[in-house]
């Protein structure tokens, strides 16, 4: 009888509806397309290299020289993380004009329109074509990965929040895995089909804009954002603007929180804390307010850290680099690259589960740290390397426990820590800023590495291990725990702390004997 009650307990935690499943798996569909494009370039390179050079000779009647081919390809790889800074720039507007999920369903067709484009580009004969279809597909990148868990952040219940905005990186990663696999020569990586690899990202796409549709807005975009517009517009009163009455017959937000929640009972308690939210905010923020705002300050600084943190900590470069890294050493290096891709999925779906259970803070101090070790052991593993062979292996698994240890917090907490720090008139654009940091990083780290690598050799880990450990350290003072506490509960000891160093409030020294 005692278990039957806790079974019956948790699923009232829960509040885990059909419609609230179908709704964030149609969001991060998007994510999944990214993932692909992400992981599908680097085998087929010098195929599509081959290409470029082809469609030169055919115009000029002479080979591309060597310097041109690279710099075009650097191009063509880098140009998704350019479009994906310009695209950043856009989230605040889409999703305060739109609301998160039509957002979603606007800009996938940026999605679509950039994967045909790159499809189209063998038919056509120009790789101008494949590179403007990156940087369509990149503007896309700096969107979605934003607008997606904003949506998938308002929509979910408290105590699944963490968890489920989790899935946009297991969405991410698992399509770098199909990307690896797909751009294989014995798949679709060949002279013959490596268009149409690049095109196959229009089947999430497409479905996407077959489920989505149906799914519900974020109701507490209804509430606080959409609701308070139209009464303004009314000319009504703050005092009607959060009356339950005016919530329930006049907006669509309790239908959308009955969809997502299942039932009444579980949509009252919701309600209340949305209406306490709507009490405190204010409409129209600019983005020059918001970087004023003394109650952001410490929140800007918060996503700052833990975002530059997570992007410079060394997992992009092996993730964008682990072929050719692998290929000095080992004869199948694209097969140890496939290993890092299943590894990246296999950890995004431990901290999927960790998340609610663990913290954020937890996961966030012991990736950190680990990825520290890491960077430290390969800058010694590497440095020797030469000297003894065998030690090989030792460098891959030290590349597989680096990859956990992003996986396992600062990958999938970094894109969405930022929408549970700050309160609703501030989330778009403190998700902008996350998604300029994030592709900003990834952008930096692909121009400097290299030249990095050779001027450093392995001791190029060691500006990793630095930036780990600061990121490390910053996070043990500065970030509270936001696991099971409601948006208004964050925000308001943000506003209650202007004045006071937040590890020094009690209520925000989340920190235990009880953490490690």
């Amino acid at each position: 009888m005692g278990a039957r009650n806790d079974v019956l307990y948790a699923e009232k935690q829960s509040h885990l509806t059909a419609t609230l499943l179908i709704s964030i798996l149609a969001a991060v569909l998007g994510s999944l397309q990214i993932g692909y494009h992400t992981g599908n370039v680097n085998a087929p390179a010098k195929i599509i290299e081959e290409f470029f050079n082809e469609t030169w000779k055919a115009r000029h009647n002479q080979s591309m020289p060597d310097h041109t081919l690279t710099l075009l390809w650097s191009l063509s790889v880098s140009v998704k993380d350019f479009g994906a800074l310009l695209g950043s720039l856009g989230v605040k507007y889409l999703a305060d004009a739109y609301g998160r999920r039509n957002s979603i369903l606007i800009v996938n067709c940026l999605s679509v329109v950039g994967a045909s484009l790159m499809f189209a580009s063998k038919a056509s004969g120009s790789f101008e074509v494949l590179i403007l279809g990156r940087l369509v597909f990149g503007l896309f990148c700096g969107l979605v990965m934003s607008l997606n868990p904003l949506y998938i952040q308002e929509v979910s219940p408290t105590n699944l929040r963490g968890a489920f905005a989790t899935l946009n990186q297991v969405s991410f990663a698992s399509g770098i895995l199909l990307g690896m696999v797909a751009g294989l020569e014995s798949a679709l990586g060949t002279e013959k089909h490596w268009a149409l690899m690049l095109s196959l990202s229009l089947i999430p796409a497409l479905l996407q804009y077959l489920i989505l549709p149906f799914c519900p807005e974020s109701p507490r975009y209804l509430l606080i954002n959409r609701g308070k517009e139209d009464m303004a517009e009314a000319g009504e009163s703050r005092r009607d603007i959060i009356h339950p009455l005016n919530c329930f017959h006049r907006f669509v937000c309790p239908a959308a929180l009955l969809k997502l929640r299942g039932g009444p009972d579980k949509v009252r308690e919701e309600l209340e804390e949305m209406k306490a939210e709507a009490a405190h905010s204010q409409t129209g923020l600019s983005v020059r307010q918001f970087f004023k705002r003394r109650s952001y300050r410490q929140p800007i600084i918060i996503v700052l850290i833990v975002n530059l943190g997570s992007q410079l900590s060394g997992f992009n470069a092996i993730i964008n680099y682990s072929t050719k890294m692998f290929q000095a050493k080992f004869d199948e290096a694209k097969y140890l690259t496939l290993g890092v891709g299943a590894v990246n999925v296999t950890f995004t779906l431990v901290a999927f589960f960790l998340m609610e259970r663990a913290g954020r803070r937890k996961l966030l101090l012991t990736g950190f740290i680990s990825i520290a070790v890491c960077n430290l052991l390969m800058t010694v593993v590497d440095s020797v390397l030469h000297l003894v062979l065998d030690l090989r292996s030792v460098q891959v698994l030290l590349v597989f426990c680096l990859i956990s240890a992003y996986e396992l917090g600062p990958g999938p907490i970094s894109w969405f820590i930022a929408a549970e720090l700050f309160d609703q008139p501030g989330r778009p654009i403190a998700m902008s800023f996350t998604s300029m940091l994030n592709w900003g990083g990834k952008f930096v780290l692909a121009l400097l590495f290299p030249p990095l690598l050779k001027i450093c050799g392995a001791y190029v880990y060691l500006f990793f291990t630095a930036v780990a450990l600061l990121a490390f350290i910053f996070t043990w003072i500065r970030l509270p725990e936001t696991k099971g506490r409601t948006f208004d509960d964050i925000a308001e000891e943000f506003r209650g702390a202007e004045n006071i160093l937040l590890h020094n409030k009690s209520s925000f020294n989340t920190f235990t004997s009880g953490d490690f």
